[in-house]
């Protein structure tokens, strides 16, 4: 009998186990890996291999195979030594030159049609300094491209091959990829036609210092990758492969594709226009740290820190000054200074639009209107030596001298004074250097030694405050504890 009641027993724990489990396992599903056949069997022929050539007077090459790329010979060379292994009586020495230009073999790269009329979008630095530009197909036709327009900022390009009812790849939204998704690329690395790799995405609009913010993945993408389609899991291309991390020249786990709206946009312009027609005001941007955002009394690192105006140009007809913080441009917020040139190259020339920026402890409303970016710009001037003669020393531990009227109209300023010695004082722990130019302390211009001796006895020495140095063409602010 007990034993009758040990078993009920365990039968109604196992169903309040089974109970429990149950709803855990329905919240938390089961994460599988995606099988990519079929969308690779999709996709596959709307990629191509491009392939460039350009004229030059070349010398055979050394040990060459014949219908091979010298870059993959080369990979040849290194491996299995000259001559190489198969190739009877392949030569060690070049052959003297034949004196007239010959069509060499320059690189290889990838592509993917977007329009069923031989439209293709590429690399610029795929297609960049090529006489001849072919493309391959995956049924093995070959055709010679039209090169439409390239971008070398954004590194897009759009090339054009006469056929018709070719393949192409839908284009994703690449504003709503998520970091982790499972993404693929396919392409030609090394020269080997329609390789496909997988993996995620490991970060969203990666900031490496160019003119787009990037996707970063960890799909293996090598050299020839460059060109071809990113694609999600629906087979839609939501970027172009375009760079690599790498210390050795091949993958390294980092890759980055180009967004495929920003992409489109280029490509919009490129395949009318042939050209990127883009906004610009004149300004040279600088770093934004912390100290500096704190001193300036913006809180957090934000905007773009303006270090010099181009006179006479859109900026300076629209009053911004160097110094200024740039916090939004056109009713967009401007996070960081790579923001910026971002911003106004989206922006149409001609269009005056409104600039907030922070200065002197304030936000002000500005007017500035776009110009072109082929617009001459104006030439940086080499810094004047500085002064030997030194009028006064201060609590930041510098010599400093009037400036002359001369010197004010060729580094476009109203007034300042010039570091002519430095001790080790906190001006010089700052990074000031001599023949520096202070042109603000604070919120307060400087007009001249005996008002700037008269400013800096008044600091605060526990307080930190920024100091506007014009150095060249450039106005860099430090923060400095005068204690």
């Amino acid at each position: 009998m007990m034993k009758k009641h040990f078993i009920a027993l365990l039968a109604i724990l196992s169903l309040g186990q089974m109970s429990l489990v149950a709803p855990v396992s329905a919240q938390n599903p089961r994460v599988t890996i995606p099988d990519f056949a079929d969308l690779v069997e999709r996709a596959s022929p709307a990629v191509v291999n491009i392939r460039t050539t350009e004229k030059v007077m070349t010398q055979q090459s050394q040990g060459g195979i014949p219908g091979m790329p010298e870059d993959q010979a080369e990979f040849f060379r290194r491996f299995f030594g000259v001559p190489i292994p198969g190739i009877p009586n392949s030569p060690k020495q070049a052959q003297p030159n034949s004196g007239k230009p010959q069509e060499a073999d320059r690189g290889v790269g990838s592509g993917f049609i977007i329009e069923s009329n031989g439209l293709i979008l590429t690399n610029a630095h795929v297609v960049e300094g090529a006489t001849t530009i072919y493309v391959t197909l995956t049924d093995k036709r070959e055709f010679k491209a039209k090169l439409l327009g390239m971008d070398k900022r954004t590194d897009v390009a759009v090339v054009k091959i006469e056929a018709r009812d070719l393949p192409r790849l839908p284009l994703g939204d690449s504003s709503r990829v998520r970091v982790g998704e499972w993404v693929l690329a396919i392409g030609s690395p090394f020269g080997l036609e329609n390789t496909v790799t997988a993996g995620i995405v490991s970060a969203k609009s990666r900031d490496t210092g160019d003119y787009l913010p990037f996707i970063q993945t960890d799909v293996a993408v090598n050299p020839g990758n460059s060109g071809g389609p990113l694609l999600n899991t629906a087979g839609q291309a939501i970027g172009i492969n375009s760079q690599i991390f790498s210390r050795s020249g091949g993958y390294m786990g980092i890759s980055f594709a180009i967004p495929i709206d920003e992409a489109m946009r280029v490509a919009d312009q490129l395949r009318t226009t042939g050209r990127m027609n883009r906004g610009r005001i004149g300004v040279a941007l600088g770093e934004m740290t912390k100290d500096v955002a704190e001193s300036l009394g913006l809180g957090k690192p934000r905007g773009a820190y303006v270090r010099n105006v181009e006179p006479a140009g859109p900026a300076a007809a629209g009053g911004i000054e160097s110094g200024d913080v740039i916090l939004s441009f056109n009713g967009r917020e401007i996070a960081k200074s790579t923001d910026l040139p971002r911003v106004v190259g989206d922006t149409k020339p001609g269009t005056s639009v409104a600039v907030q920026v922070w200065r002197k402890g304030a936000s002000r409303e500005l007017t500035v209107t776009v110009a072109d970016s082929d617009a001459t710009q104006a030439a940086n001037k080499k810094p004047e030596a500085p002064s030997a003669n030194s009028s006064s020393s201060n609590v930041f531990g510098v010599a400093v001298a009037d400036l002359s009227d001369a010197k004010k109209k060729d580094l476009n300023i109203k007034g300042g004074v010039e570091v002519t010695g430095l001790g080790d004082g906190p001006l010089a722990k700052a990074g000031a250097r001599p023949g520096d130019v202070i042109i603000r302390v604070a919120d307060t211009d400087i007009s001249g030694v005996k008002q700037f001796e008269a400013l800096v006895k008044g600091l605060d020495a526990n307080k930190a405050v920024p100091v506007f140095i014009r150095r060249a063409d450039s106005t860099l602010v430090i923060p400095v504890r005068p204690k």
